[in-house]
């Protein structure tokens, strides 16, 4: 099956896109449609994407990713794509603003929400996860399974892109810059990218007493000050580590830090700053996603996950309990690492829906 789009009024860069990729397609592969959509290309010499030039140490995915991304959202997929369904309005804003015929890259597409959004543009979408890349294709979306840094699609191929609360999974600075960078990398001169990640000053913030900080059992595995950047050579196994449900009480605060009395308020006010402190500094976390027992039971990764302590059972909610990795993007972190890039620039920047948001454009190839 080749790549088709249906139009009163075909416009002309898409016809001409449209070409492209179907002669590009047809020297690449002689495989069907269907078995394209859910074949994982991560060779860096892949036809699909002859441009690619990635150092082995980003490329390689480390394995907090691995076990508490990847396979998190391979296991929760079904459940995952049911609860996703609204549109961010400021998402749909840019997708229904660009010229009717653009041809539209969705990198991180999870169950696909957004492909086809804007009725007159050609969308193409990618995500790691084969089960939602699955559900993708099922709704008849052109669509494939592969890795966020190591895009499998030539350069220059799409007028946009989007990048809709993906990078925030990824656990290097340098693996989100080269994210940054296929994105541009993806897009025509002119084309605009639109990037959101999850911010560390979230509008309620009752919901960071609910996530789980990465304790310096997990830290260590890197090198480097502040957020990981580099991973060293630790062979340190990853394990579920306790869902934080409520705050800490103010009683439980003293016992941990000591027997204070209560003349000692101004040492307790000072721990409280400092703590306070802490979670304002603290950007590595692991998120928890309670997978009802019904639905676990469509998935059988579930009993093997738990086997493997990759998730725990929680009776209490009558749930399987993943934890998935999140670095929260703090104020002004978005833009510093595209200030570097010297073939596109920022033209806005905004805080929604607790998310930091930038719409890049791609200057120069």
């Amino acid at each position: 099956m080749l790549l088709q789009v249906t139009r009163s009024k075909p416009h002309q860069s898409l016809a001409s896109t449209l070409g492209n990729l179907t002669k590009h397609f047809q020297s690449t592969t002689t495989n069907t449609m269907k078995e394209i959509k859910t074949k994982k290309l991560t060779n860096p010499s892949s036809p699909l994407n002859p441009d690619t030039k990635c150092s082995s140490s980003v490329k390689s995915t480390p394995e907090i990713e691995k076990k508490y991304v990847h396979r998190v959202y391979d296991a929760i997929a079904p459940h995952f794509s049911a609860t996703r369904f609204a549109k961010w309005p400021k998402v749909s804003a840019f997708l229904n603003n660009l010229p009717s015929g653009s041809v539209i890259l969705d990198a991180g597409c999870g169950n696909g929400k957004y492909l086809g959004l804007n009725p007159n543009c050609f969308f193409i979408g990618c995500d790691i996860s084969a089960p939602l890349i699955q559900i993708c294709s099922d709704r008849g979306h052109e669509v494939f399974v592969a890795d966020a840094v190591n895009l499998p699609y030539r350069s220059s191929l799409a007028d946009a892109a989007i990048s809709i609360a993906v990078l925030h999974h990824l656990s290097t600075e340098s693996r989100r810059k080269k994210a940054i960078d296929e994105l541009i990398r993806t897009v025509k001169k002119g084309g605009h990218v639109l990037i959101t990640v999850w911010a560390v000053e979230q509008e309620d913030r009752s919901l960071l007493n609910k996530w789980t900080p990465l304790t310096d059992k997990y830290l260590e595995e890197w090198i480097g000050p502040g957020s990981p950047r580099i991973r060293s050579s630790s062979s340190v196994t990853l394990e579920s580590i306790p869902e934080t449900e409520v705050s800490v009480s103010q009683e439980e605060e003293v016992k941990d830090f000591g027997n204070l009395s209560l003349g000692e308020e101004g040492m307790e006010s000072e721990f409280k700053e400092d703590r306070e402190r802490e979670r304002e500094r603290q950007q590595e976390y692991f998120v928890p996603w309670h997978l009802p027992y019904h639905r676990a039971e469509v998935s059988g990764a579930s009993v093997g996950a738990v086997e493997n302590g990759l998730a725990r059972k929680d009776d209490q909610k009558g749930a399987i309990v993943y934890d998935r990795y999140y670095h929260v993007f703090g104020e002004g972190e978005l833009e510093r690492l595209v200030c570097g890039m010297k073939n596109a620039v920022i033209v806005d920047q905004f805080f929604d829906k607790s998310n930091w948001c930038v719409i890049l454009q791609k200057t120069s190839c």
